[in-house]
């Protein structure tokens, strides 16, 4: 993965925040009208995800990514540190395939969530729990449209796909010569749900997959991270603090491909979930051997 650094121009089609309360998500329908969605959307995201819920669908298949490595350009926002890929040729196209999807979608941008501490820093969250930071992986249906621009215009379902990846607090993170493929946790469990872009507009186009394991990010890292500035050199402020919090899931239906039955073993056991935890602090993300999962089979479902 190639990248350099740059500064938003007028042609880069993403809302730039200055850091105050009106930045806040709750604001965003009231300050353009083309935000709408961000107040009054159905299918709104982040969502907080509820192991006791999920609803296992055997019909899910494995996510398909390419292992084409690509090159592009970072650019602070203000909300997120995005990378877009620039996809000059063919060898740098990433396809993002099968999972829940019924199109071929294109690789199109990195969005990196973080926060001012390790408590509050994803955007989705389980069962309430925050990681540290989160990672998503945006591409646009290319069956469909010839762009991200145009598949966010439309606004209809199945036009974006976003793979979240939840990042948790680890000794060490390998971060050299990757592809996008390199960023997915090892597993190919995930969770589903039809959601919209967590940033203005929050256009309700989005099909949400949540991989069901973290990956690692070191204190020094996110210590970096916080240290990035957004604005003009005599006015600059960290792009922290602004995280739009778990929508209502308004009857959507959370499917997952973690089959509870096959894995406990038993048929007696109900197909229902529970988070794990670490003995190094509480939430969930890690198990005493080193299998990091996000839920797992619970024997206290009822």
């Amino acid at each position: 993965m190639h990248v350099k650094r740059t500064l938003p121009t007028k042609e880069v089609d993403l809302p730039l925040f200055a850091v105050s309360e009106s930045s806040s998500p709750d604001f965003w329908g009231l300050l353009n009208p083309e935000w709408s969605f961000c107040t009054k959307g159905r299918r709104q995201s982040p969502i907080d995800l509820n192991p006791g819920v999920l609803l296992y669908d055997p019909l899910l298949k494995d996510i398909q990514v390419d292992k084409n490595r690509v090159s592009g350009t970072i650019m602070n926002t203000g909300h997120s540190i995005i990378f877009r890929s620039e996809n000059l040729d063919l060898e740098s196209v990433v396809n993002i395939t099968e999972g829940p999807l019924s199109y071929k979608y294109r690789f199109e941008e990195i969005h990196l969530h973080y926060g001012r501490t390790d408590d509050k820093g994803s955007e989705h969250t389980l069962s309430g729990y925050a990681f540290p930071a989160e990672l998503q992986i945006l591409g646009y249906n290319s069956d469909l449209y010839n762009n991200i621009s145009e598949a966010l215009a439309m606004r209809r379902s199945e036009g974006v796909v976003a793979i979240a990846v939840l990042l948790q607090m680890g000794q060490e993170a390998r971060l050299q010569h990757l592809s996008v493929y390199d960023l997915l946790p090892d597993t190919h469990f995930f969770m589903t749900y039809d959601g919209s872009l967590t940033m203005p507009g929050c256009q309700e186009t989005v099909t949400w997959i949540v991989m069901n394991r973290p990956i690692f990010i070191t204190k020094q890292q996110l210590y970096i991270l916080r240290k990035l500035m957004q604005g003009a050199q005599n006015n600059q402020k960290a792009p922290l603090g602004i995280i739009s919090g778990p929508a209502t899931l308004n009857q959507r239906v959370v499917r997952t491909n973690i089959d509870f039955e096959r894995i406990e073993g038993e048929r007696s056991v109900p197909r229902c979930a529970t988070t794990c935890t670490t003995k190094q602090g509480s939430g969930p993300g890690t198990r005493d051997d080193d299998l990091q999962v996000l839920v797992s089979p619970s024997e206290k479902c009822s």
